[in-house]
């Protein structure tokens, strides 16, 4: 691993409300609504962080943003799936238009920056094999992945032409502290969590036996400072994910085991989930060890234990729309 740190560095984060680890952190955010944007999560950092309200679309405000910047976390997007098939231009111009004018800015004001992009491990659509690596197939379901896989793209051709060292990340299903509680379109196993701590029942699609990746925010978080701080690792793709299955009858009695409460119920899938469902997957994570040295290191048990003591403490943020 490389001993370069972010130690007085200067760190653009859109979307995210983000981390630190010694950088002089700016945060570019719409606060779209049903995103997730809570200005709660930065609370123990509010007073050493710089907060831009404004829309990664707007080129004079990027332009301005990406000068002077070591670094730009592009976590910024339209992440909810059912939404980008309710208004899937919206969907478009926030993922791909967007990632765009991040580029474009990066090319005139700042080529030497170093850009880090979130995707999503949607944007292989239904596995061929598994567990799933880098070279697997293309085949977005939706307009979510579509968009997701032509902002990866970008990224990805603007470090080949232009020399804006970047990485890209395809992110498996993320849970844990400081997810939006609003609403079950996207966050599953946080939406499970919400419902024990709302004595509800979860409710299981299908027969429950599908197989995801749940990695714990911890994790995701050190990945993306390990890949950042990488010199190896820029120009490459790779998956996060903890890179072990599980399947939606195990996660739902290991969180009411954990929670010492609640139950659950099979239920149908909706039209709109049934459309978009890509079946089992989980990541092989092989590259990102070989070339980062990362790796996730909190077991799902822990990290539902993590998420449940969280919500229950802080519920009163996230469960009222903002």
């Amino acid at each position: 691993m490389s001993k370069v740190t972010f130690k007085n560095k200067n760190v653009l984060i859109t979307g995210g409300l983000g981390f630190k680890k010694g950088a002089n952190v700016t945060i570019i955010d719409n606060m779209m609504p049903r995103q997730g944007g809570n200005f709660f999560n930065i609370e123990p950092v509010k007073n050493d962080v710089c907060v831009e309200l404004s829309d990664i679309q707007n080129q004079r405000v990027m332009n301005k943003l990406v000068q002077r910047k070591d670094y730009i976390y592009h976590l910024a997007g339209q992440v909810n799936h059912v939404d980008s098939i309710r208004n899937p231009l919206k969907d478009l111009n926030t993922n791909a238009v967007g990632t765009l004018v991040v580029l474009e800015a990066c090319r005139k004001k700042n080529q030497n920056i170093k850009l880090i992009f979130t995707g999503t491990r949607g944007q292989y659509g239904s596995s061929i094999n598994l567990p799933v690596n880098e070279d697997h197939p293309m085949h977005p379901m939706g307009v979510y992945a579509i968009t997701n896989l032509c902002a990866e793209n970008l990224v990805m051709i603007y470090d080949k032409i232009h020399k804006i060292q970047s990485i890209a990340l395809r992110i498996t299903n993320t849970y844990g502290p400081r997810h939006q509680m609003m609403h079950d379109e996207y966050g599953v196993l946080n939406w499970f969590i919400r419902k024990v701590i709302d004595n509800k029942d979860i409710p299981v699609f299908g027969n429950g036996l599908i197989l995801r990746d749940f990695l714990y925010i911890d994790d995701l978080i050190d990945s993306l400072i390990d890949c950042g701080l990488c010199e190896r690792a820029y120009g490459s793709i790779f998956n996060i994910g903890s890179g072990k299955p599980t399947n939606f009858i195990e996660l739902a009695k290991s969180i009411t085991n954990i929670a010492g409460e609640g139950n659950f119920e099979f239920t149908d899938f909706t039209k709109e989930r049934k459309e978009i469902e890509p079946g089992d997957y989980y990541a092989d994570i092989s590259k990102i060890k070989s070339i980062v040295g990362w790796y996730p290191k909190v077991d799902l048990e822990s990290g539902i234990g993590k998420t449940l003591d969280f919500y229950r403490k802080y519920k009163k943020y996230y469960w009222k729309e903002k």
